[in-house]
């Protein structure tokens, strides 16, 4: 039978899963065909008409094109579609074979509006904003966190030894780079307790409540053994790059509810986000974090070194797009269904200089992760995490960087450094 997709008139319901796409047909395709083409083969068509598709799954199951504005357009699919608690499935239908037809030129999948039944079969964030607030005692001001540089390089008692630097500067996080898992030169065991040794030295030199983030990245039976190990050695957190492990890996970490806090860092994202005519946009994957459960996840900076525009960092995470906000919220802090919010992490080429720029546009609630912009200050790590501390506590105050540094040399140091 021969089934049309396209039906402007229709209205979708809360069962509906919508996703929505911007597309560019293939040469000699029109717009209508290519919609057609995806609508099909992301549910229950093919590239030719088939006797086994009767009228009653037709009717029950066939997706609608219910909106076509330029070359953006909506696919309403009835949740019946999809499984419950498996996004693996879910992306190897909305996300899957489309991509590689013939009849599109290019295809960018823009958003997913997940149905209150797909939601709530998902655990979302352990902790979220309010828990980690409440783990750290930082109740209102951005957390200040740094990335142990080099990225690879250091043996485990010197990664250690930075991250004290760091800690007692006046950093709350610690985290491992995205590439440093377990290395000849810094074995992953040997790191952790070495470096939550440090952290407890830290705690009690500065009365304040300190995060180590492990990468626990690794095949995913390793990655549950080093999480495990990490909280027998008194851990609170564990970092995983999801994009390479993979949404089964992280979903297995979560659903395995260790107690640790779930740092998501987005290290191959760029591959699917950057090309914003073809691809995943990161508002859609930073949605699919979200549902898994990760507690924060890194978002970009809009003001730092890594590519990625305003109006799509804004929109996962501030305050710049208006219409977008007042429709949706933002997309880690919305309202789903239950779930708790997620922390949006800023990282990426960021010092102190930028700490104004990037809390305006951002707002306070917001980890702001430095590497180079705290180890790359003239008088080092300790004054680097000092001159950080710094700028956010100007920011809180009400004060320029400029003014505040009159009194704080640390501050006065990198913006000579690096400008404001």
């Amino acid at each position: 039978m021969t089934l049309e997709y396209i039906d402007l008139k229709y209205k979708p319901k809360r069962t509906d899963l919508v996703a929505e796409y911007t597309l560019k047909p293939a040469k000699g395709v029109s717009l209508r065909e290519a919609c057609e083409a995806i609508a099909g083969e992301s549910s229950i068509g093919t590239w030719t008409d088939i006797h086994t598709l009767t009228p009653k799954i037709a009717k029950k199951l066939k997706p609608h094109v219910f909106s076509i504005k330029g070359n953006t357009i909506q696919v309403a699919y009835n949740e019946e579609l999809f499984e419950t608690k498996n996004i693996p499935q879910v992306l190897s239908s909305i996300a899957g074979n489309i991509f590689g037809m013939k009849k599109l030129e290019s295809l960018r999948l823009e958003d997913i509006e997940f149905t209150k039944k797909l939601v709530q079969s998902f655990k979302g964030p352990r902790f979220g904003i309010q828990g980690i607030r409440k783990m750290t005692k930082v109740k209102k001001r951005p957390l200040v966190g740094t990335i142990v540089k080099p990225k690879l390089g250091l043996s485990a008692s010197k990664h250690a030894k930075v991250a004290y630097g760091s800690w007692i500067g006046g950093c709350d996080i610690v985290k491992d780079d995205e590439n440093l898992t377990s290395m000849s030169f810094n074995k992953f065991r040997e790191r952790i307790r070495k470096t939550l040794e440090a952290r407890k030295k830290a705690e009690k030199k500065t009365n304040e409540v300190k995060i180590y983030m492990p990468n626990v990245t690794a095949e995913t039976k390793e990655m549950l053994k080093r999480a495990y190990f990490v909280k027998t050695q008194g851990g609170r957190y564990v970092m995983i790059d999801i994009m390479t492990c993979g949404w089964s890996a992280l979903q297995t970490l979560r659903n395995v509810n260790l107690g640790l806090v779930i740092h998501a860092h987005r290290a191959m994202h760029a591959a699917l986000t950057r090309n914003k005519e073809h691809g995943i946009s990161m508002l859609t994957i930073a949605k699919v974090a979200r549902l898994i459960g990760v507690d924060q996840l890194h978002i970009g900076t809009i003001v730092g070194k890594m590519a990625g525009p305003a109006v799509e960092v804004g929109g996962i995470e501030g305050e710049m797009e208006e219409s977008m906000i007042k429709e949706k919220g933002h997309v880690l802090e919305q309202k789903w269904y239950g779930l708790k919010p997620t922390f949006a992490v800023c990282s990426g080429g960021l010092h102190p200089g930028l700490v104004d720029k990037l809390m305006e546009k951002l707002g306070k609630n917001i980890i702001i992760q430095a590497g180079g912009g705290i180890h790359g200050h003239p008088k080092g790590t300790t004054a680097g995490a000092k001159a950080m501390r710094q700028a956010v506590d100007a920011i809180m105050k009400k004060q320029t960087l400029r003014q505040y540094a009159k009194k704080h040399v640390e501050l006065k140091q990198a913006l000579d450094e690096w400008g404001s």
